[in-house]
């Protein structure tokens, strides 16, 4: 009964440091730091949003996947011009080489939330799981409570009108 204790009570922390703003490290052989996570605010009859953040795995690991229970499908996706068109599509997997930060971000990688089963509200937050790989295989997750906003947190609005 301990480790379990244990075990709640450090997702617990996990959760509350991912909530007050500061980075949570997946608590397992990747060792994954994330950053500055946050999801885009979706509206009534929006079907799909993102999630972005930055993600820094300490040995180096792949993102294999990523689940949450506000979409009916969760998928880790890639934007990228081919020709004069921006394509978007599914990935099997991210990696994480050791060390280095990978910006998941509007316009590249991001966590895609398809078939949403009820807006995202600006100020509210999003339940994500990140499933990561370490380089032997071994399966980790690491559970996180993303703030909904229409940009990244500390991000200058939006500009608006024109300045001549």
């Amino acid at each position: 009964m301990t480790s379990t204790r244990f075990h709640t009570a450090a997702q617990a922390c996990i959760l509350a440091a991912t909530l007050a703003g500061a980075s949570a490290w997946a608590q397992t052989a990747a060792a994954v730091k994330v950053e500055g996570a946050w999801a885009r605010a979706s509206v009534q009859g929006q079907k799909g949003t993102g999630a972005f953040m930055q993600l820094t795995a300490k040995d180096g690991a792949r993102l294999v996947r990523a689940e949450s229970p506000a979409a009916g499908v969760t998928e880790v996706h890639e934007m990228k011009m081919e020709g004069d068109v921006m394509k978007m599509r599914a990935v099997p997997a991210l990696d994480l080489p050791a060390g280095k930060t990978v910006e998941l971000k509007p316009g590249g990688y991001h966590v895609m939330l398809l078939d949403l089963k009820a807006p995202l509200a600006k100020d509210s937050t999003v339940p994500i799981t990140l499933v990561f790989q370490d380089a032997k295989g071994a399966e980790s997750k690491l559970n996180l409570s993303v703030p909904v906003g229409t940009s990244a947190p500390g991000a200058a609005p939006a500009a608006h009108g024109h300045k001549h």
